[in-house]
């Protein structure tokens, strides 16, 4: 299957290219993921506000359930960035590969938060209620679950779409898993 077109800033509606342009002006470019949003005339806009919503799952945290949903979606986009992204955040690639792998035995409330996000991805939603204990237990909240599910859905549809539209990845690619 071919990849679908990553469209330019000059065939996008003129709302998506202020959004393009904003885009290009806080990141420097435009990656393909965004730009693929911007066939649809609102996707773009939604999902950067989806995105980029107020929640308690920041910094860290959000890499961690990014690294993690990517890896169980098998998605070589996402996993680039949030690899990238990962190692602005101050993570090693050994601390990156073992998140990819579900867990984080260097801190153990990221580790909770590991596990659970990869059980919750791989079980569509039918968490191991154990893991939500240990998730609890970890010091997390009942917000921190709510908005960890908000990230888990934020990361796939990501996953999804470029498991649909296999626009090139952009970003150093991420090592694969043995």
């Amino acid at each position: 299957m071919n990849a679908i077109n990553v469209p330019t800033r000059e065939e996008v509606s003129p709302a998506n290219q202020v959004i393009f342009d904003s885009l290009k002006k806080s990141l420097g470019m435009v990656p393909n993921l965004y730009a693929t949003f911007a066939h649809s005339e609102h996707a773009l806009a939604s999902y950067l506000a989806f995105q980029n919503a107020r929640s308690s799952i920041t910094g860290k945290a959000r890499e961690v359930v990014n690294l993690v949903v990517s890896q169980v979606n098998g998605c070589e986009y996402c996993l680039a960035a949030h690899t990238m992204l990962g190692k602005m955040q101050g993570f090693s690639d050994a601390q990156i590969v073992e998140i990819r792998r579900g867990g984080a035995s260097f801190d153990a409330k990221l580790d909770a938060l590991a596990r659970l996000s990869r059980n919750i991805v791989e079980s569509r939603g039918h968490a191991d209620q154990a893991l939500v204990q240990a998730f609890f237990a970890a010091g997390w909240t009942k917000a921190n679950l709510v908005d960890t599910i908000v990230v888990i859905g934020d990361k796939t549809v990501s996953n999804y779409l470029h498991a649909t539209t296999l626009v090139p990845v952009d970003f150093p690619a991420a090592p694969r898993l043995d």
